[in-house]
């Protein structure tokens, strides 16, 4: 069993790694670089939409801790701001995680492994979970819906860099990789989204 317990101190990293990545996507944005990590705002790029796959499941419980559903997995920090594309955060935006357990399967009768919040004043969000598994078709991937108050709903899916699998994935995009540390233990990404 993989130690699931999340210090205060990777919490602390996230959000230091998070603030790194913005300036870092800007850096790239203003290079005009291919395939950013996260799409920066200040442009016309939102995140990519994808489709919602056939494991969503609606009305969620409000949760932003998916460590205590499951008993073993490598646990993971994700964390990153959601904002629009001029760059304004985005505070109370619903953000909805749904993935499968470390052996790729989806808990289809009840709630574990999903979860709904809603971003801070500042349009950070913060999701303690596990690094999903793989299911045959599938690399690893998060999904992900999120709706900023009055604003359009965003479907998408999250992924992990450096898996063989992810050039077997008809659905992967390299413009939906979460940064993250070497060890997985703490990620990031920040959304762009539409308000209208």
């Amino acid at each position: 069993m993989a130690n699931l317990t999340i210090s205060r101190r990777a919490v602390l990293v996230a959000s230091v790694f998070a603030q790194e990545l913005l300036i870092t996507s800007a850096r790239s944005a203003s290079a005009e670089q291919p395939d950013q990590l996260t799409p920066a705002c200040g442009g016309d790029e939102v995140t990519l939409r994808q489709s919602p796959g056939p494991y969503y499941k609606p009305r969620s419980p409000l949760k932003d801790n998916f460590v205590g559903d499951v008993a073993d997995g490598n646990s993971l920090l994700l964390a990153g701001k959601v904002s629009d594309p001029e760059c304004r955060p985005l505070s109370n935006c619903m953000i909805e995680f749904w993935q499968a357990d470390s052996n790729g399967k989806y808990d289809n009768r009840g709630f574990r492994l999903r979860g709904h919040q809603y971003t801070d004043s500042q349009g950070r969000y913060v999701l303690q979970t596990i690094v999903p598994g793989f299911y045959p078709g599938r690399t690893r991937h998060i999904h992900v819906n999120l709706k900023p108050h009055n604003g359009p709903l965003l479907t998408t899916q999250l992924y992990f860099p450096g898996e063989q699998r992810n050039l077997s994935d008809g659905l992967f995009s390299t413009k939906l990789l979460i940064g993250a540390d070497d060890a997985r233990r703490v990620g990031t990404f920040n959304f762009v989204v539409p308000t209208t």
